[in-house]
Protein backbone atom coordinates (compact mmCIF):
# COMPACT_ATOMS: atom_id res chain seq x y z
CA UNK A 1 0.00 0.00 0.00
CA UNK A 2 1.35 3.43 -0.95
CA UNK A 3 2.16 6.05 1.61
CA UNK A 4 -0.57 8.68 1.88
CA UNK A 5 0.58 12.29 1.70
CA UNK A 6 -1.24 15.36 2.95
CA UNK A 7 -1.43 19.04 2.04
CA UNK A 8 -1.86 21.61 4.78
CA UNK A 9 -4.75 24.02 4.21
CA UNK A 10 -4.91 26.41 7.15
CA UNK A 11 -5.31 24.25 10.26
CA UNK A 12 -6.39 21.17 8.29
CA UNK A 13 -4.50 18.36 6.60
CA UNK A 14 -6.17 17.32 3.35
CA UNK A 15 -5.17 13.95 1.86
CA UNK A 16 -3.68 14.05 -1.63
CA UNK A 17 -6.08 11.68 -3.36
CA UNK A 18 -6.35 11.44 -7.13
CA UNK A 19 -8.88 9.52 -9.18
CA UNK A 20 -7.52 7.15 -11.78
CA UNK A 21 -7.87 8.22 -15.39
CA UNK A 22 -10.69 6.36 -17.08
CA UNK A 23 -12.06 6.18 -20.57
CA UNK A 24 -14.64 8.73 -21.54
CA UNK A 25 -17.07 6.47 -23.40
CA UNK A 26 -20.79 7.19 -23.44
CA UNK A 27 -23.01 4.91 -21.42
CA UNK A 28 -25.77 3.26 -23.43
CA UNK A 29 -29.34 2.44 -22.53
CA UNK A 30 -28.64 -0.91 -20.87
CA UNK A 31 -25.70 0.49 -18.91
CA UNK A 32 -27.90 3.28 -17.55
CA UNK A 33 -30.62 0.75 -16.70
CA UNK A 34 -28.06 -1.40 -14.82
CA UNK A 35 -26.82 1.64 -12.89
CA UNK A 36 -30.36 2.56 -11.85
CA UNK A 37 -31.04 -1.05 -10.81
CA UNK A 38 -27.89 -1.18 -8.67
CA UNK A 39 -28.59 2.24 -7.18
CA UNK A 40 -32.13 1.28 -6.16
CA UNK A 41 -31.83 -2.44 -5.33
CA UNK A 42 -28.23 -3.26 -4.47
CA UNK A 43 -26.71 -0.22 -2.76
CA UNK A 44 -23.85 -2.25 -1.27
CA UNK A 45 -22.56 -3.40 -4.67
CA UNK A 46 -23.21 0.03 -6.19
CA UNK A 47 -21.19 1.76 -3.46
CA UNK A 48 -18.39 -0.81 -3.66
CA UNK A 49 -18.09 -0.44 -7.44
CA UNK A 50 -18.19 3.35 -7.17
CA UNK A 51 -15.57 3.57 -4.43
CA UNK A 52 -13.17 1.16 -6.13
CA UNK A 53 -13.56 2.92 -9.50
CA UNK A 54 -15.00 -0.16 -11.19
CA UNK A 55 -18.55 1.08 -11.74
CA UNK A 56 -18.18 2.35 -15.29
CA UNK A 57 -16.12 -0.59 -16.56
CA UNK A 58 -18.85 -2.85 -15.12
CA UNK A 59 -21.59 -0.79 -16.81
CA UNK A 60 -19.75 -0.80 -20.16
CA UNK A 61 -19.34 -4.57 -19.91
CA UNK A 62 -23.06 -5.00 -19.20
CA UNK A 63 -23.87 -2.69 -22.14
CA UNK A 64 -21.74 -4.72 -24.56
CA UNK A 65 -23.13 -8.02 -23.30
CA UNK A 66 -26.71 -6.74 -23.56
CA UNK A 67 -26.19 -5.49 -27.13
CA UNK A 68 -24.67 -8.81 -28.20
CA UNK A 69 -27.43 -10.77 -26.47
CA UNK A 70 -30.11 -8.60 -28.15
CA UNK A 71 -28.69 -9.41 -31.59
CA UNK A 72 -28.49 -13.10 -30.76
CA UNK A 73 -32.06 -13.25 -29.46
CA UNK A 74 -33.44 -11.23 -32.39
CA UNK A 75 -31.76 -13.61 -34.88
CA UNK A 76 -33.26 -16.60 -33.08
CA UNK A 77 -36.72 -15.06 -32.92
CA UNK A 78 -36.62 -14.12 -36.62
CA UNK A 79 -35.63 -17.68 -37.56
CA UNK A 80 -38.45 -19.11 -35.43
CA UNK A 81 -41.04 -16.56 -36.61
CA UNK A 82 -40.05 -14.91 -39.94
CA UNK A 83 -41.21 -11.37 -40.62
CA UNK A 84 -43.71 -10.57 -43.40
CA UNK A 85 -42.49 -9.09 -46.68
CA UNK A 86 -41.22 -5.58 -46.01
CA UNK A 87 -41.94 -4.26 -49.52
CA UNK A 88 -45.61 -5.20 -49.70
CA UNK A 89 -46.69 -5.15 -46.03
CA UNK A 90 -44.65 -2.41 -44.36
CA UNK A 91 -46.90 -1.87 -41.32
CA UNK A 92 -47.15 -5.59 -40.64
CA UNK A 93 -43.37 -5.84 -40.86
CA UNK A 94 -42.91 -2.91 -38.43
CA UNK A 95 -45.48 -4.38 -36.03
CA UNK A 96 -43.81 -7.79 -36.16
CA UNK A 97 -40.29 -6.42 -35.63
CA UNK A 98 -41.42 -4.22 -32.72
CA UNK A 99 -43.05 -7.23 -31.06
CA UNK A 100 -39.87 -9.30 -31.47
CA UNK A 101 -37.73 -6.47 -30.14
CA UNK A 102 -39.97 -6.11 -27.09
CA UNK A 103 -39.66 -9.85 -26.40
CA UNK A 104 -35.88 -9.73 -26.77
CA UNK A 105 -35.58 -6.68 -24.50
CA UNK A 106 -37.69 -8.36 -21.84
CA UNK A 107 -35.32 -11.34 -21.85
CA UNK A 108 -32.18 -9.16 -21.77
CA UNK A 109 -33.48 -7.04 -18.90
CA UNK A 110 -34.35 -10.14 -16.87
CA UNK A 111 -31.02 -11.90 -17.61
CA UNK A 112 -28.45 -9.10 -17.50
CA UNK A 113 -29.86 -5.94 -16.02
CA UNK A 114 -31.97 -7.11 -13.08
CA UNK A 115 -29.72 -9.88 -11.83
Amino acid sequence: MAELTYTRSGDFLIPDIRLEETEDRPLGRYGRMRRMYLEENNRLLYNHLTLTGKLFPHLWEVQEAADARMEQIMDGLLKADPAPDKKTRQMDWVRHMNALKAQAEEIVVAELINS
